[in-house]
């Protein structure tokens, strides 16, 4: 059996500058935020690292709500192009905000290619793992979006609460000390790092106050931080799972194509449909 071929789209590509936190170009493997995590998961793959549409909304992060339907926007055409050319198997869109699913799903569903996405991965395999989770995440601005798809996936039964850390992306409108690429060196070195302490009692605060049984990361800029999470955790008593969004959205990916399946053509009609309903169930 061939191995599976997977795109992994990045969310947007900025130039080099004061607000990159990862290269917009060189090897594949530079493309992939911490990519040593994920590195197991590709190793029986073949895989390419698309560095995302330039970014049109400005030359930094996302957070707002304006800035997901820009971005997400520019990632439609490079799906769309990904599934005509008949290149890859499935199609992995990096960035926990997970700008343009849906819309790339509908892509993907016309081309028989499953599409997968970051939040929406964890999410569902979350609740595998325990009936509630909850969502830690980096800015007040990026919990609306983390809020919003909690909603459109229909998780608000499972998703207890989303807790904020106040680590926000780098970026013109914020100017406050903390620094997600310093803390996440403090913290890989073995130092102290105010936005991993803030993780894990923002974590133990969801499992004791909210009720959450598993616990997902919001962005991936915070992505770094699973594995540290959840040991601190453990240390201190807590048997919890934490995911990310990269390695969830790469097993789901692999797993629909195990299944051969993309998506229900019920969800994701083709156009035109070979057959219409009079009434859609909301």
């Amino acid at each position: 059996m061939k191995p599976p071929r997977l795109l992994l789209v990045n969310a947007f590509q900025l130039s080099e500058g004061a607000y990159a936190l990862r290269p917009h170009d060189g090897p594949r493997e530079a493309l992939v935020m911490d990519y040593a995590n994920v590195a197991h998961l590709l190793a029986d793959t073949e895989w390419t690292a698309h560095p995302g549409a330039r970014a049109t909304h400005g030359d930094w992060p996302v957070e707002t709500r304006e800035e997901f339907l820009i971005v997400g926007a520019n990632r439609v055409r490079i799906v769309r192009e990904a599934c005509e050319s008949k290149q890859y198997d499935a199609i992995v869109l990096l960035g926990g905000g997970d700008p343009g699913f849906l819309e790339c799903r509908d892509i993907g569903r016309r081309h028989g290619i499953p599409v997968t996405s970051c939040a929406h991965a964890q999410m569902h395999l979350a609740t595998m793992l325990g009936h509630r989770f909850g969502v830690i995440d980096i800015s007040e601005q990026h919990n609306t979006q983390m809020a919003q798809l909690v909603v459109q996936y229909r998780f608000t039964e499972h998703c207890v609460a989303v807790r904020n850390i106040n680590h926000p992306l780098p970026r013109p409108t914020h100017d406050g000390p903390q620094s997600i690429a310093e803390e996440k060196a403090r913290a890989l070195r073995g130092e102290p790092s105010a936005m991993l302490d803030a993780a894990v009692a923002a974590g133990e605060s969801a499992i004791l106050e909210d009720g959450a049984e598993t616990l997902i990361l919001g962005c991936s800029a915070a992505y770094w931080m699973r594995p540290l999470i959840e040991a601190r955790l453990r240390e201190a008593g807590w048997d919890v799972p934490v995911l990310e969004g990269y390695s969830c959205a790469i097993e789901m990916a692999r797993m629909l194509l195990r299944l051969g399946r993309d998506a229900s053509g019920l969800a994701f009609p083709s156009d035109p449909p070979r057959r219409w309903r009079p009434r859609r169930v909301v």
